[in-house]
């Protein structure tokens, strides 16, 4: 066996495990055969571990063979001759997908052990793990996609698995709300993503990052659109990558994914799916070097998120919301690191805010009870101290300010204004139409 052989064996057990995981779980669920919690944790921690062990495999192959790049061809899922489109389904292991499919692997087998004990006995263990299965099948088509479908494949699963989990508890009307208006972000995003993946098909030819990038591995790559069909492109994809990780002005969303269990807060919004669009941005990092002015958007981008989210975090009353703008924050500079052509920077920053983050969301429940159990140690109030900024800013000034990150930026609203109603009139408009139609045949 060779070691084109051996790779393609590896990379398929790596695309395979969590397959395989989401057709147990789904096909039980809806032959309402569910399987118990014992060995759907088992099976989650063995399909978690195959695909992590290959990962690695293929990792350490590639170092001893000094291998930068390998692909791994699945053949044509759809093919219009016609139209001369074909959906190749493939993936690559390179600097990039590699480090971020691993990562995925592990905080996602973190936090499957972690629920198995966190939600024991919870009338929706089942659901939760199946929409688990969708998020971790999602996260590892994305990281390992070869092509920009592929991609958009894999970002759909992650922002359907996102959307479910925010209104996991369905029985309230809170949840579902913030879930349909995660929801309805999303798809202003993915809108973006399909025009812009469209138009590098009509650019280029194909779908292929080697033919959008050009020669080279990742991060020499060099894209083969020119300047003005890159700034188009690119800040179509800017905007698919704020709607998935919450820049502004999508911030809005992030505190009401909160809404979820614990668990899927920590491994969506603090570890995996809020670097989503930043990791998007590194992919297609070629484009970005074609224009100064998409690149000074990005920059401006991750500049104004990272103020943004650290005047919000400052006023949250919650731990749950305080952290996810702090990692609002750290996303928006991760951008700018991006911008300034900085990529393994950026590419290590998310690997360690991934980790940090997913400690302090998972540890979040028993953080008030430390915090209470300090100060009755020390017999008083932590004392809390202003930064400087806020010690020098005249009184007037600081109540706008508080006002001001308290309304969050006032972002809901304009959000609701500019977005969520003429979208809803649109298509109700739509709706009504439709009806006369089929009420005339």
């Amino acid at each position: 066996m060779n070691s084109e052989s051996i790779f393609h064996f590896l990379g398929v057990c790596v695309v395979t495990s969590p397959a395989l995981l989401l057709a147990l779980f789904g096909i039980t669920s809806l032959i309402d055969r569910p399987i118990g919690e014992r060995l759907m944790a088992r099976a989650t921690q063995t399909m978690v571990m195959i695909g992590l062990f290959a990962s690695i495999a293929v990792l350490g192959l590639m170092l001893s063979l000094d291998i930068r790049y390998v692909p791994i061809e699945l053949g044509n899922w759809v093919v219009i001759p016609e139209q001369h489109f074909h959906f190749h389904l493939k993936f690559i292991f390179d600097r990039l997908s590699i480090p971020f499919c691993i990562l995925s692997f592990i905080l996602c087998g973190t936090i499957g052990a972690f629920a198995s004990r966190y939600l024991h006995r919870e009338p929706g263990y089942n659901r939760f793990f199946v929409c688990y299965a969708i998020f971790l099948l999602g996260m590892i088509v994305s990281s390992l996609a070869g092509t920009i479908e592929t991609l958009f494949f894999g970002w759909e699963l992650v922002g359907l698995s996102s959307a479910l989990l925010v209104a996991f508890f369905h029985e309230r009307l809170n949840p579902v709300r913030n879930g349909l208006r995660v929801w309805t972000i999303y798809r202003i995003a993915d809108a973006a993503f399909l025009v812009a993946a469209l138009m590098l098909h009509h650019l280029t030819g194909a779908g292929d990052f080697d033919g959008l990038m050009g020669t080279g591995s990742w991060p020499d790559g060099h894209a083969t659109i020119s300047e003005q069909h890159a700034l188009f492109v690119g800040l179509l994809l800017l905007v698919a990558a704020a709607g998935k990780s919450a820049l502004v002005p999508f911030s809005g969303w992030l505190p009401r994914a909160m809404e979820g269990p614990t668990p899927s807060s920590a491994v969506f919004y603090g570890s995996l799916s809020v670097h989503l669009g930043a990791y998007l941005l590194l992919r297609v990092s070629p484009i970005l070097e074609l224009s100064l002015t998409l690149r000074l958007a990005v920059i401006g981008l991750g500049l104004v998120s990272a103020l943004f989210g650290t005047l919000i975090a400052r006023v949250q009353t919650d731990i749950k919301s305080a952290l996810a703008f702090a990692s609002l924050t750290q996303v928006g500079i991760i951008v700018v690191e991006i911008g300034c052509g900085l990529r393994y920077i950026a590419l290590i920053h998310i690997i360690g805010h991934a980790c940090l983050r997913t400690l302090q969301l998972l540890r979040a429940p028993t953080l008030l009870h430390d915090y209470h159990s300090l100060e009755n140690a020390i017999g008083a109030h932590l004392s809390q101290k202003k930064s400087l900024w806020m010690r020098i800013m005249p009184q007037r000034y600081r109540i706008w300010l508080y006002r001001f990150a308290l309304e969050r930026g006032y972002l809901d609203i304009l959000c609701n204004l500019l977005i969520v109603r003429p979208f809803l009139a649109l298509f109700r408009m739509c709706d009504a139409w439709e009806r006369r139609w089929t009420d005339l045949l």
